[in-house]
């Protein structure tokens, strides 16, 4: 049984058109929402983007990660198309904490520590995030096969694990600059991340 219950809904204009905004809550106290374009739960292979937050390169405008232009990107890709989802999950840091990422980033600039070798330093797992709860998101919203907009192999075998049909994995190439050069080739050499077209 989903431990995730939807909470709400509301019209969220972006400069990439109208979205719904739903509220979702997971217990015992966590938050999320979903960014719905459309009726992608009728449409045959709709976008879909499930996005962890990131404080700081989505609000903050960082250019030590790819965070924020990743989720501009699938917004612009989704408004394209007419229809999809962007399930934004409240899971900052790869899973451990918006303050235990700042203690990673000092790691990182004090030692010369990549992302893995912080998080392993600090006591956490490489990578903590959980992707059932945005299967749960995605199964109340009707949405069970779709298009993953996504670099990351782990976010497929998660999903599908949960139950959900990815029909395809479309890479999304934004964000590169000369702050997140390593942080990127971490992510391909340590997570399979993919970052070239297919």
């Amino acid at each position: 049984m989903s431990s995730v219950k939807l909470t709400g809904s509301a019209r969220l204009p972006t400069a990439w058109g109208d979205f719904t905004i739903y509220g979702f809550a997971e217990a015992p106290d966590k938050e999320h929402v979903a960014l719905v374009m459309g009726q992608p739960d009728q449409a045959e292979a709709p976008l879909v983007r499930v996005h962890s937050e990131c404080l700081t390169g989505d609000a903050l405008f960082s250019q030590r990660c790819d965070c924020g232009p990743q989720l501009e990107a699938a917004m612009q890709r989704i408004g394209e198309a007419g229809t999809g989802v962007i399930i934004y999950l409240r899971q900052e840091g790869r899973g451990i904490g918006l303050l235990n990422k700042i203690r990673a980033y000092g790691l990182q600039d004090r030692e010369g520590a990549d992302t893995v070798e912080a998080n392993e330093a600090l006591g956490f797992a490489p990578d903590a995030r959980d992707y059932g709860v945005a299967a749960d998101m995605l199964r109340i919203l009707g949405v069970l096969s779709f298009r993953l907009l996504t670099n990351n192999p782990e976010k497929v075998a998660g999903l599908e694990q949960a139950g959900l049909q990815v029909l395809a994995r479309l890479p999304i190439l934004a964000g590169r600059n000369p702050h997140n050069h390593a942080y990127l080739e971490t992510k391909a050499a340590k997570f399979g991340h993919q970052l070239k077209a297919e």
